[in-house]
């Protein structure tokens, strides 16, 4: 049985204080909280991210009870979309902004800040009775997931003689994605490109499905997702010339697990950080108190060094 996802769970708790808070009586409909800020930060992006960002809106409605953070997830492109446009405060990320990203927040007069809040392993997940992928090399996985082996490469034992005539039934991130991006031009060496013939979705839960419904599946999403369905699907190691390496936050961390750990971001719009307390309160708050966020959404923290940096390009904003 696969686990909810932990955004799920935030959203339930958010919910529940929401609730309880108006019964209360306690707050406006405003949102104001007192001498507190007040107002309302509006989040969109990867669905990577955004147990983060709820994970960080929990935490900081204890401290700010009069601020309403919303978060979406149409994806890390459909973010920066809405972020360009000038819909959102805040714009989740699994990968960086591209150059047409940028171009059209330029048009839009848009600036921002790119912040790293945490980091992530894109894991490889095989169903539990795979007996035969503990480790795949950088170059397997290309074999699997080229364009050029579309409805050519379809059993495990075209990938090596010694896999078993297994089918291969694939499943991972769809095109929206910035796990999609991430993982296509880490391991086929061109963003985007993919073979077809593969079950897409930007819901994780239904690749934890997929894969744990058949033998031969292997699907790719973030290493937090992963943990949380361990009795559904199993981590399968990468060799990318220097041995298997599993994802964990050490591997993450010290950069030994490549191609495939990554940083996380949010974009913030400078304007709504200087112009709106509320704003510039959470993100703040999210930077301080950025290794129990990611705890707390499965993720793995930051180094002391991306720390700083994320502290300094919020400094600069101010002054």
């Amino acid at each position: 049985m696969f686990a909810l996802r932990k955004s799920a769970l935030v959203a339930l708790a958010v919910s529940g204080m929401a609730l309880s808070l108006a019964a209360c009586g306690g707050q406006s409909s405003s949102g104001s909280s007192g001498d507190g800020l007040s107002g309302d930060v509006i989040v969109d992006g990867s669905s990577t991210v955004e147990p983060l960002s709820s994970a960080a809106a929990t935490m900081f409605r204890d401290q700010e009870p009069g601020v309403n953070v919303t978060v979406a997830t149409s994806g890390t492109g459909g973010g920066f979309k809405r972020f360009c446009a000038g819909e959102t405060d805040i714009s989740d990320a699994s990968r960086p902004i591209s150059e047409d990203e940028k171009a059209a927040c330029a048009k839009s007069g848009v600036e921002f800040t790119e912040i790293i809040v945490a980091n992530d392993g894109l894991s490889l997940v095989v169903n539990p009775e795979n007996e035969w992928a503990d480790c795949l090399t950088t170059k397997q996985l290309a074999t699997i997931w080229g364009p050029q082996s579309e409805n050519t490469v379809t059993t495990w034992n075209q990938v090596d003689p010694s896999f078993p005539n297994e089918k291969l039934d694939l499943f991972g991130a769809g095109t929206d994605s910035g796990t999609f991006d991430y993982f296509t031009e880490a391991i086929n060496g061109e963003e985007g490109a993919i073979r077809t013939d593969y079950t897409p979705s930007e819901d994780d839960n239904l690749t934890v499905q997929g894969v744990s419904g058949s033998k031969g599946a292997l699907g790719f999403f973030g290493l937090s997702y992963a943990e949380e369905n361990s009795e559904a699907v199993k981590l399968v190691a990468v060799d990318n010339g220097a041995g298997c390496i599993t994802p964990s936050k050490q591997t993450v961390q010290d950069g030994t697990y490549a191609p495939l750990g990554r940083p996380l971001f949010i974009y913030v719009n400078n304007k709504s950080y200087t112009d709106k307390p509320a704003v510039r309160g959470f993100v703040d708050f999210y930077i301080d108190n950025e290794e129990q966020v990611a705890e707390d959404a499965l993720f793995i923290d930051l180094t002391d060094e991306q720390k700083q940096t994320a502290q300094r390009e919020l400094g600069s904003l101010v002054g």
